[in-house]
């Protein structure tokens, strides 16, 4: 029998990692590629794109250069710096796993696969994708990008995310990464799938991997990879209150297990039946917070998606009636001022709702303050 040492290797690792060391593009977290800075880039281009990621990397890092001062900070601080960022388990559990490193393993953070996949929040690629670029170690990065280049290359005909392909692309890159330099090797995939072998319209003729690939060959890159017809997305319609007493609103702090965890947003909830969108606001008000509230005009209408459902989300003036604000629904319930809104971690539509209401109390206020002046 061969031992591994004695398979030729094959031409395209070789070739990808060439292309990617003259092509690759410049990128906050590659200029200086430490474990930490590493950690908190891959954590945050899951699902997000490069242009989006890089304005937040370098807010959170100058923020929390390490993962001393990270662990140290509140988790509502770590979530506001995150705030538009989405998919928010990530930063909550960034903020624990930080948290972690520093209690059981007194600061040192992980170099292994193993270690790094030990950690709260860290799956089979991100793990690979640390200790490959961070340390060097052969373990191949699989996520979406790596999916359809391997699909394409290989020609595989089965639906890409199904596990039993996820495993097959995970093991045939196996023997190929140890042969190259594994970080360049796994980013240079990624890079391909990003740049080149796209979703649609793929640059075949710029591919470095276009006389390897089978799909190409075959006249199929619009037909491989094969996905699963994604599910119908439902659509909610959302009435929230903007409940305001004695010049202060009312603001509640959603549970850390649930959706958008640890965020802060207004009372309200799904419209239900026939009822109208006022009547929802006043029973999701009562039902979430114990109060009684007067419903008035809308401050606006927004519209949002999330990853499997989309909303409309109206958002009415409402006045405190009667009743102490008890948190039935949320951890926390607060009256602040209309100002103080900023400091808060709040979901996109929600923030949206709140600069709206920013903007108009600081408009009062200036109203306030010219009339005065004029009649002094």
């Amino acid at each position: 029998m061969s031992k591994q040492s004695d398979i030729p290797v094959a031409a395209w690792p070789v070739r990808i990692v060439a292309w990617f060391e003259k092509a690759n593009r410049p990128m906050p977290w590659r200029e200086n590629p430490s474990p930490y800075r590493v950690w908190i880039s891959e954590i945050m281009l899951q699902q997000t794109q490069v242009a989006t990621v890089i304005p937040y990397f370098e807010r959170f890092l100058q923020r929390f250069p390490n993962v001393q001062t990270l662990a140290a900070a509140d988790l509502q601080d770590v979530l506001r710096l995150w705030e538009g960022l989405g998919y928010y388990s990530r930063a909550r559990n960034l903020h624990k796993a930080a948290r972690e490193v520093m209690t059981a393993r007194v600061g040192r953070l992980p170099e292994t696969y193993d270690e790094w996949i030990a950690l709260p929040g860290i799956g089979a690629y991100a793990a690979a994708a640390i200790a490959s670029i961070a340390f060097g170690e052969p373990v191949p990065s699989v996520d979406g990008n790596v999916l359809r280049v391997c699909a394409r290359l290989w020609g595989l005909r089965d639906p890409i995310r199904d596990p039993k392909v996820v495993n097959l692309v995970r093991e045939k890159l196996r023997p190929l990464i140890g042969r190259v330099n594994p970080s360049h090797f796994n980013q240079a995939l990624m890079e391909t799938g990003a740049l080149v072998c796209r979703p649609r319209n793929p640059d075949c003729a710029a591919c470095i991997l276009c006389p390897d690939c089978a799909a190409h060959r075959a006249g199929l890159v619009e037909v491989i990879p094969v996905l699963r017809p994604a599910p119908p997305v439902p659509h909610y319609d959302v009435a929230v209150g903007v409940i305001w007493k004695t010049g202060r609103i009312l603001i509640a702090r959603r549970e850390d297990d649930r959706m958008l965890g640890g965020l802060w947003e207004f009372p309200g909830g799904k419209q239900q039946g026939d009822e109208s969108l006022e009547q929802t606001v006043r029973r999701e008000v009562r039902e979430e917070t114990g109060l009684r509230v007067r419903v008035g005009e809308p401050y606006a209408t927004v519209r949002h998606a999330y990853s499997h459902f989309r909303i409309t989300l109206t958002a009415f003036r409402c006045e405190w009636k009667t009743g102490q604000p008890t948190p039935r629904t949320s951890v926390e319930l607060k009256w602040i001022r209309p100002g103080d809104l900023r400091l808060y971690p709040f979901p996109r539509a929600n923030r949206r709702i709140g600069d709206l209401v920013m903007h108009e109390a600081a408009g009062k206020r200036r109203r306030s303050r010219t009339e005065a002046e004029g009649g002094s």
